[in-house]
């Protein structure tokens, strides 16, 4: 069973449970956000990328060739 979620989802999903139940102050949650789409125009992007993607097919359990 495949399951679709878009990102921006499940990304406020796990922001809200750091607020609610670990005490996160949303500031840092607005800092954490604002530092990875600076963080995107950088050269890390492309081993990020790669890394996340890599990451997903591992828990999918399918082949990235």
């Amino acid at each position: 069973m495949t399951v679709s979620l878009p990102l921006v989802l499940v990304l406020g999903v796990i922001a809200w449970a750091a607020i609610k139940f670990l005490g996160v102050r949303l500031w840092v949650v607005a800092v954490i956000a604002l530092f990875g789409f600076y963080l995107n125009q950088t050269f890390l992007a492309p081993a990020i990328d790669s890394g996340t993607r890599t990451g997903v097919d591992i828990v999918n359990g399918t082949d990235p060739d």
